[in-house]
């Protein structure tokens, strides 16, 4: 969440006011390269914490174990769709034109898919922070004690 409000728009700012000619390409390449180690990172931990979370013997509730790992499925896989196939596809793209995306004319369909692509990423972002905000609400809730628990 401190990327996307604050690290991303404050380097676009940063850079936009260097008055760079290439100061959007730069702070794209910045960002891209931060964003990667997000989300490769957000599987992984999405991904162990799911495996755990099958091995660990907690008491709850069927549908709060659900949703947690729900939770943590979306995590995992909006955070591998972000990386593998969105960002890939954005670079992909980005080389086939040549030149920063800001300089191609809006109406070019490399830009318009690579507009779109931008979009999808925000929305699996948005999407991956939100499920994961959810797991950590259930994660981390208080547990109430059993009376067979309050014996031992």
């Amino acid at each position: 969440m401190f990327f996307s409000a604050a690290v991303a728009p404050a380097v676009f700012f940063v850079l936009r006011g260097a008055q760079l000619s290439n100061s959007n390409e730069l702070a794209g390449m910045i960002v891209q390269r931060v964003l990667g180690v997000i989300n490769r990172g957000g599987f992984e931990i999405a991904l162990f914490l799911l495996v755990t979370g099958f091995l660990i013997n907690r008491k709850e509730s069927r549908p709060v174990q659900f949703a947690e790992m729900i939770s943590l499925a979306i995590v995992a896989i909006m955070t591998g769709v972000s990386h593998w196939v969105i960002s890939a596809r954005m670079l992909a793209l980005k080389a086939a034109m040549q030149a920063p995306a800001d300089q191609i004319a809006a109406s070019d369909p490399r830009r318009i898919a690579f507009d779109a692509l931008h979009h999808y990423s925000v929305m699996a972002m948005g999407l991956a922070i939100v499920a994961g905000l959810v797991a950590f609400l259930i994660m981390a809730r208080p547990r109430s004690i059993t009376e067979s628990e309050a014996r031992e």
